[in-house]
């Protein structure tokens, strides 16, 4: 039964009530000032943090990362994401090293902007409320002025854009909708794909033109050909299988893009990303995995379906790519065992020309400006947090157009990761990024934080800690951030490897990790914590309950507690895709074993402190799995903290919300792992 924790007048008189006695107590010790919380954070056991833990823990917090999203379509300017107060915004930038110009201020995070080609008066950008995730298109026209740009939206506002691309000429988008159905077991879903006019569009949103209605929910990678008379698109069945479609523009009429070969081999799944049209329109670039473990950058001739590998020497996923707009070179990313490399291409005589020395980790943001010399990009590493660069292919050259504020700690002294591995159950080398507390100041067996990611389809990179550089600096936590089987980088047989009934394969991955830890001679067995969100939270909540014996304690954010109740309540766009990778409910047989590895059904073994953490209105893994299981650890007296933000979905977006969440885990962390 679930809890009926809500933004109720009793939940809050709860935190007044408990607020009062550390007021009370505050009166006898002035040191003991109290933070007030967010008002969207509902806490449950959750203690009241002090004002003296946030002094403390502000030069953690302050960091702004910045990263690209567009050029100007006429001039050589930019537009890029950086935080504005609570949340990230888009600014504008006139050359590099200017001051930022804001674009836009919600108190809802807006992340990317695309730029309208060619006339470069307008921009588009998505936008949420509360986290819900049911993005709608916005417009402004004001692009090239001073101060906020002036938006409004342009798409319905009952239904979710999955997905949008501008006309290679301007004058039209498309885009797709998928309807909303947040609880029960309703399929069939299908997806609408829209073009029209934006500027239209902004006085009625209806005004675009439906040119296809397309089956599920999984459709997207939008790109028009050079000549705008055609469409590609992907239709996304599962993490290891995708496909392309091409449409015409004036018919809406379809067809299935198959390889030549893969007529007659309905068994092999190849999964496509990336797809877009060549420039003299011959042909389709894209990151593809056929007949290869790692995805390779190929070129597919449209007339003779035949492929050609372009990245053959590169062993590892291609992880993003960019095509000059002459479409001369190519700028590649390469995910390499969690750290990014790039690499470019001379398409003429195939040859890799010089790339830029960076960092260990991240790249991101390829794009091309209207010259073929320049390319844009966001870099960033364990010591720096992102920032924007230019690189010139002519002169060799990196030129800065953002610099990251000074805040109160030196980031160029946060510790590198370390690749670790260790063998698992079944002797498959798992591997995972270790960053070790300093042992300077640190001597001695080191407390462990294990965190894990979400996806699962993902992977723990190399890059900005950001505030978690906290845990290892002032608390002398080493922190492990494992890549178990079914993440990605490193392999679609991998990636593969939990899919279904091997789900608790990857939960047996950590038991081998706790023995790793106990065998390293700087890290402590006895005081380890598990942490994870979204998929990395079921991992934290199963680990609770099949392995207590090796944990301090856990903290999940947004996880899955019973895999039955999730894919029927997760929203309906999603749930074809989930049953996929989870096992499909509806299957009596699939049913009975969602259930037995369910952790809410373990939860009687949950005997350690758990810190449980939800959004309202999370799209994805319903508020109901938090409340679920911390009903159950009420009924039987496990300790438990619970906070739920009243305007959040998956996971906290708003700094103030973010910083309350942080300071409390810390909080979690010294009295259960540090004690």
């Amino acid at each position: 039964m679930a809890s009926k924790f809500t933004a109720s007048a009793a939940a809050r008189l709860l935190w007044a009530l408990g607020t009062f006695v550390a007021l009370a107590a505050q009166a006898q010790d002035p040191s003991a000032a109290l933070l007030t919380p967010p008002v969207a954070l509902l806490n449950e056991n959750v203690p009241p943090v002090s004002v003296a833990l946030q002094a403390d823990v502000t030069r953690y917090t302050e960091f702004k990362p910045t990263s690209f999203t567009a050029w100007h379509s006429k001039k050589r300017e930019m537009l890029v994401v950086r935080r504005h107060l609570n949340t990230p915004q888009i600014f504008a930038l006139s050359a590099p090293g200017a001051a930022l110009s804001l674009r836009t201020d919600y108190v809802e995070p807006v992340r990317g902007a695309s730029i309208q080609p060619k006339g470069g008066e307008a921009m588009i950008f998505t936008k949420d409320t509360g986290g819900n995730e049911v993005f709608r298109l916005y417009r402004s026209d004001s692009l090239d002025t001073k101060g906020i740009a002036v938006a409004k939206p342009i798409t319905p506002e009952d239904r979710r854009v999955n997905g949008s691309a501008w006309a290679k000429a301007g004058d039209k988008i498309a885009y797709l909708t998928v309807p909303l159905n947040r609880s029960g077991a309703t399929d069939g879903i299908q997806t609408d794909l829209f073009v029209g006019d934006p500027k239209a569009m902004e006085a009625d949103p209806k005004a675009a033109r439906l040119l296809a209605t397309l089956p599920g929910g999984g459709w997207g990678g939008l790109s028009f050909s050079f000549d705008d008379k055609r469409l590609v698109l992907v239709e996304y069945v599962s993490a290891n299988e995708s496909k392309i479609w091409l449409m015409d523009i004036a018919t809406g009429k379809r067809e299935q893009f198959i390889e030549a070969g893969l007529e007659a081999k309905a068994d092999e799944k190849v999964s496509y990303g990336g797809v877009r049209f060549s420039r003299d329109g011959k042909g389709l670039y894209a990151e593809s995995d056929r007949d290869s473990e790692f995805k390779r950058l190929v070129y597919i001739d449209l007339k003779t379906r035949i492929s050609r590998v372009l990245s053959g020497n590169i062993n590892w996923d291609i992880q993003s790519f960019s095509v000059s707009k002459d479409g001369k070179l190519i700028a590649i990313v390469s995910n390499e065992d969690g750290v990014d490399v790039l690499h470019l291409l001379r398409l003429a005589d195939m040859k890799w020309l010089p790339t830029p020395k960076l960092p260990n980790g991240s790249i991101g943001g390829l794009s091309w400006f209207r010259d073929t010399d320049t390319l844009a990009l966001t870099v960033s590493s364990a010591k720096a947090p992102s920032d924007v660069f230019s690189y010139s292919v002519k002169s060799g050259k990196m030129e800065r157009w953002t610099t990251h504020e000074a805040v109160g700690v030196d980031p160029a002294k946060f510790v590198e990761a370390e690749v670790a591995r260790w063998k698992s159950f079944d002797g498959r080398m798992i591997s995972g990024l270790v960053y070790r507390a300093p042992a300077a100041k640190y001597p001695g067996k080191r407390p462990v934080v294990i965190n894990i990611h979400g996806g699962p389809e993902s992977q723990a990179q190399a890059g900005f800690g950001g505030r978690n550089n906290y845990y290892g600096n002032e608390m002398g936590i080493t922190t492990i951030y494992p890549n178990v089987r079914g993440s990605s980088g490193f392999g679609k047989t991998f990636l593969k490897l939990d899919n279904g009934r091997l789900r608790e394969d990857s939960v047996k991955d950590i038991r081998a990790l706790f023995d790793w830890i106990a065998a390293q001679p700087d890290m402590d067995a006895s005081r380890v914590m598990v942490t994870g969100g979204s998929y990395g939270g079921y991992m934290v909540l199963a680990i609770a309950a099949l392995y207590p014996e090796h944990i301090a304690g856990a903290i999940d954010a947004v996880g899955i507690s019973n895999f039955v109740t999730f894919l029927q309540n997760t929203e309906s766009y999603r749930r074809d895709l989930r049953r996929v990778e989870y096992g499909d409910e509806r299957d009596p047989s699939m049913r009975a074993f969602l259930q037995e590895i369910s952790p809410l059904n373990r939860a009687e073994k949950m005997t350690k402190p758990m810190f449980i953490v939800q959004g309202k209105n999370d799209p994805r893994v319903p508020y109901t799995e938090a409340e679920q299981i911390v009903a159950t650890l009420k009924k039987q007296n496990t300790p438990y903290w619970y906070m739920l933000a009243d305007n959040e979905g998956h996971g906290f977006a708003k700094k103030a919300n973010s910083d309350y969440l942080f300071y409390s885990s810390i909080n979690f962390m010294r009295k259960y792992l540090l004690e």
